[in-house]
C-alpha cells in the first residue's frame, strides 16, 4: 500500500508498506478521505523520524480483529486513530480501536465524515469529562451559559453541536472570519450570540462582562478552543469570581498561570480516548481533571455521533477536499495549516475510490 510520511519541513515522501492486520480489538479501514487536524503538522516538526501523522479515518472496512463483532468487512466506517500509532490515516489502509469506530450512514460522505472523530471527540471530552456539563441523553434544564471561544473552528463548532443537544444556553461563542459558520450552528431564541474577537482584547472583554453580567449567578463554564492570543485571559474576566468557575483549554504544555487562582482550569486531551479505565497520568501531571472510563466514553460517544448523523441532528464541519491525496495533497493541506489559511473549514484529502 501506498502510506505518506510526513517531514519535520512538512515534506511528505510516499512509500510502500505493507497492509496492516489488526489486533484483536481493531479494525483495518480501506481509507477512502482521510480528515486532518493542526496537530497533523505539530507532531511532525516535533519528530526526529517521518511518520504518518493522520487520525481521521473514513472508508470501507477491510478487516476486523478476532474480538470485534460490530464492524465487518464492507461497512462504512469511520474512526479515530490512535495518535502517534503506527499505521495512521494518509495512507491506503488504517488501523483503529472498534471502539473509537462508528457507521457512517449512506446519506452521509466520506468527506463530511472525515471531519468528525478527532475534533468531535476532542468536544465531547472536554464539555462532558472535564466541564461535568449534562450530556445530550440527559439535557439540563437549567439555563446554563457556556463561552465558546474559537466556535468557527471544528473543535469549537462540534461543543456548540453537541451544547445544543444537551440544551446548553445561552452560547456566547466568539469568533473571527468564521462567524457566518456559527450563526448557523446557534439558536438565538436561546439567546446565544455571537462575537467577532477582531474588535480587540478591550472591547471583546468589555462585550463578555457586559453579557454576564445579564445572567444571574454569571458565567461558570468556558470551553477555550484556541488557548493562545490572549483567549484565556479574555476568557476569565468575564468569568464568576465565586470560585466556582472552570474553563478547559485544548493545547498542553503552555504557561496558563494567567488564569485567576479562582478560576478551575484543565486540559482537554483527545488522546485520552485510548487510555482505559484506571485514569490518566497525562492528565495528573498537567492538570486536567483525571477520568475514569475513557475508552467506554469514546465508545459512548462514537455510537452517538453514527446515530446523529442518521437522525440528522449532527454533521459534519465544512471542509475543503485538497487535490493531490498522498501525492501532494497532504503536503499542501498540512503546510497551509501552519500558514493559518484555514477558517471555518477542515482539509480532507481524498485517498481511495470509494463513494
Amino acid at each position: 500500500m501506498k502510506e505518506a510520511l510526513v517531514s519535520r519541513d512538512l515534506t511528505v515522501n510516499v512509500v510502500d508498506s505493507p497492509i496492516p492486520s489488526p489486533g484483536p480489538d481493531q479494525v483495518v479501514v480501506k481509507v477512502a478521505v482521510s480528515g486532518s487536524n493542526p496537530k497533523d503538522w505539530k507532531r511532525a516538526v516535533m519528530s526526529d523520524k517521518p511518520m504518518n501523522t493522520g487520525d481521521d479515518i473514513a472508508g470501507i472496512v477491510y478487516t476486523v480483529g478476532s474480538n470485534v463483532v460490530e464492524f465487518h468487512p464492507g461497512d462504512r466506517v469511520a474512526a479515530f486513530h490512535e495518535m502517534m500509532a503506527p499505521h495512521g490515516s494518509f495512507a491506503e489502509y488504517a488501523v483503529a480501536e472498534a471502539y473509537c469506530t462508528f457507521h457512517i450512514p449512506k446519506k452521509t460522505s466520506f468527506e463530511e465524515a472525515s471531519t468528525i472523530p478527532l475534533a468531535a471527540q476532542t468536544a465531547a471530552i472536554g464539555l462532558y469529562q472535564n466541564l461535568s456539563l449534562p450530556p445530550p441523553w440527559h439535557p439540563t434544564l437549567t439555563p446554563t451559559p457556556l463561552i465558546v471561544y474559537g466556535a468557527a473552528s471544528a473543535v469549537g463548532s462540534y461543543t456548540i453541536q453537541l451544547a445544543l443537544q444537551s440544551n446548553i444556553h445561552p452560547l456566547i461563542c466568539v469568533a473571527g472570519r468564521g462567524i457566518p459558520h456559527v450563526e448557523s450552528l446557534i439558536d438565538k431564541t436561546k439567546g446565544d450570540v455571537v462575537l467577532d474577537y477582531r474588535i480587540g482584547d478591550a472591547e471583546l472583554v468589555s462585550q463578555l462582562k457586559d453579557i454576564a453580567q445579564k445572567h444571574q449567578g454569571g458565567i461558570h463554564y468556558a470551553f477555550d478552543a484556541i488557548s493562545e492570543h490572549n483567549s484565556y485571559q479574555n476568557i476569565s474576566a468575564a468569568l464568576t469570581t465565586d470560585g466556582s468557575a472552570h474553563i478547559t483549554l485544548i493545547l498542553p504544555g503552555r504557561d496558563y498561570s494567567a488564569i485567576p487562582s479562582h478560576v478551575e482550569h484543565s486540559i482537554t486531551y483527545v488522546g485520552v480516548a485510548h487510555r482505559g479505565a484506571d485514569g490518566d497520568a497525562w492528565q495528573k501531571k498537567t492538570g486536567g481533571a483525571t477520568k475514569t472510563g475513557n475508552q467506554e466514553f469514546a465508545y459512548l460517544l462514537f455510537r452517538y455521533f453514527g446515530r446523529g448523523l442518521q437522525e440528522g441532528y449532527f454533521g459534519g464541519h465544512p471542509y475543503e477536499v485538497v487535490p493531490g491525496g498522498l501525492e501532494g495533497g497532504v503536503e499542501k493541506g498540512l503546510k497551509d495549516l501552519k500558514a493559518g489559511k484555514a477558517s471555518a473549514v477542515k482539509y480532507v484529502f481524498r485517498i481511495g475510490d470509494e463513494k
